[in-house]
């Protein structure tokens, strides 16, 4: 591997650990020529994921969309990044395990809402607003009685 501050071509691996629920291995190395030490990850390289719209259209799966989604829910909560990131890990991760190639965004909602149900209620209630497009305040009344 490649050093990263020198350029020099060889390194030696020093560690090797698991990580992403062994989805990836993580190497700490040193430079052969340098002597610095710095770390490199290796991850499995998946199939594309497609995502079925709700009109019918297919997509590739993009773990940023819900980040963002679950971060403007959990705005101004007392929610830590590394939660949101755990989030959006587990429910990547339940994807790939329990789908072959294609999932519908119908079933990527509903994992959003329980996983956020359970980490805040608010969060819960404002992507399912969003999510389920609530037109009057009933809706809202309805889904808090359902917590």
């Amino acid at each position: 591997m490649r050093c990263p501050y020198c350029n020099y071509p060889n390194s030696k691996v020093l560690d090797s650990r698991n990580s992403n629920n062994g989805r990836a291995i993580r190497r700490r190395r040193e430079c052969s020529e340098c002597g610095r030490r710095f770390t490199t990850r290796e991850f499995i390289e998946e199939e594309p994921l497609m995502v079925i719209k709700s009109d019918g259209r297919r997509e590739l799966f993009n773990r940023d969309k819900i980040r963002s989604g679950v971060q403007l829910a959990c705005k101004k909560r007392a929610v830590s990044t590394q939660d949101i990131e755990a989030i959006v890990d587990r429910i990547e991760l339940k994807i790939r395990d329990d789908h072959a190639c294609e999932i519908p965004t119908i079933e990527i909602g509903n994992m959003v809402m329980d996983a956020l149900r359970e980490l805040d209620e608010i969060a819960y209630v404002r992507f399912a607003s969003v999510y389920r497009k609530f037109q009057d305040k009933q809706e809202f009344i309805n889904e808090l009685r359902g917590l």
